[in-house]
């Protein structure tokens, strides 16, 4: 017994002394990534759609107040910040549009990207307007897109960011899992959301292992969005909003703040 309790005892200091080395890198990490530019690039899930609040100058690009780009940089006040994430937009988007903020000064990047490519709105439409067979199709389809074209078009983005940011830590975020399974939920079938969240979880998969391969993080946000999906009791996701349908399946301002912000934080 008394063995057991100094092993207790000691195991408690080593994940004490841990934790607080953990903590010391995760405060080194933003410090430095604070002494140069951010630069906030990707889709709607980083410009903040369904937070509210949004910028007016920022037009159909829907850029939030409440998105966790512009929390990060309240919180850390990096030398300079540009926030040209928007909604809609595509890995192509990224280059044409998003990346003329980018210089040797940079010193973090944060991205989210992919979705859009893989036809992620039209997967939803399909899914919520029609039967079990033509959702599962149209998935399959939205799958193989990810399995063969998107890698290259991912590789493509993150060169072009390295190739203007060299010195930037680049953090590339994923998407959460969008159902809580095993709950009774009204609106999609159990088929249905489970086949959703495994198209996420693979989405998910291809970026990271292209992140990784570019030597950039990559920021996981399905295990803090874990119990805030939809038919949870507490949702950081809208689910379908017919007064405004651009919201649907995107994170609330809880989502960014709670789910996305601390990915960053930890990452950053």
């Amino acid at each position: 017994m008394r063995r057991s309790r100094l092993t207790g005892f000691v195991t408690s200091l080593l994940l004490a002394a841990g934790l607080g080395l953990t903590g010391a890198a995760s405060a080194q990490a933003s410090s430095t990534a604070a002494t140069g530019g951010y630069v906030a690039l990707g889709d709607s899930y980083s410009s903040g759609v369904g937070a509210g609040s949004y910028i007016s100058s920022s037009g159909d690009c829907d850029r939030s107040t409440k998105a966790y780009p512009y929390l990060w940089n309240a919180a850390h006040s990096p030398s300079s910040f540009a926030f040209n994430a928007c909604s809609g937009a595509k890995t192509d988007d990224v280059l044409a549009n998003q990346l003329g903020s980018l210089n040797s000064s940079t010193s973090l990047v944060s991205l989210t990207i992919g979705g859009n490519d893989a036809g992620f709105a039209d997967v939803m439409t399909t899914c919520v307007t029609s039967s079990d067979s033509t959702c599962l199709s149209r998935i399959n389809t939205a799958r193989a897109y990810v399995a063969n074209t998107l890698p290259g078009k991912l590789d493509t983005v993150y060169n072009a960011i390295s190739a203007k940011a060299p010195s930037a830590r680049v953090v590339v975020i994923g998407y959460p899992r969008f159902y809580l399974l095993g709950q009774t939920c009204l609106g999609l079938s159990e088929t249905k959301r489970s086949a959703i969240n495994d198209a996420a979880d693979y989405l998910d998969t291809t970026i990271k292992a292209r992140a990784t391969a570019h030597n950039f993080v990559f920021g996981d946000v399905r295990t803090t969005f874990s119990g805030h999906e939809i038919c949870s009791g507490n949702s950081w996701l809208h689910s379908v909003n017919w007064l405004d349908i651009g919201e649907s399946y995107h994170p609330t301002a809880a989502g960014q703040s709670g789910g996305y912000l601390p990915v960053l934080n930890n990452a950053a």
